[in-house]
């Protein structure tokens, strides 16, 4: 089964600018989108529920220091991706 990546308006200005401030990720950031689409919960994306105030949304890891945080809406199929940058970005 694949899920669809859903990029919202907000999420891709957010993304151009890390990738403007991180080129040596692209690479990995599109590796890690698409093992996303394809299995949200293999083990090297560390998918993990957030909680608190950030409670119905999770997190995947790009590598140690950076993050995408989402919703997963697994009825559907559908991720939406929400804010990628490093820990403090996006918690």
């Amino acid at each position: 089964m694949t899920f669809t990546l859903v990029f919202t308006e907000t999420y891709n200005r957010r993304a151009a600018k890390w990738l403007k401030r991180h080129p040596e990720m692209r690479q990995q950031y599109l590796k890690t989108l698409q093992l996303l689409e394809l299995n949200p919960f293999h083990p090297s994306l560390r998918l993990h529920a957030l909680s608190g105030r950030l409670a119905g949304v999770h997190s995947v890891s790009i590598n140690l220091s950076y993050r995408i945080t989402l919703e997963l809406l697994v009825d559907g199929n559908e991720i939406v991706l929400l804010q990628v940058g490093d820990h403090d970005t996006v918690y």
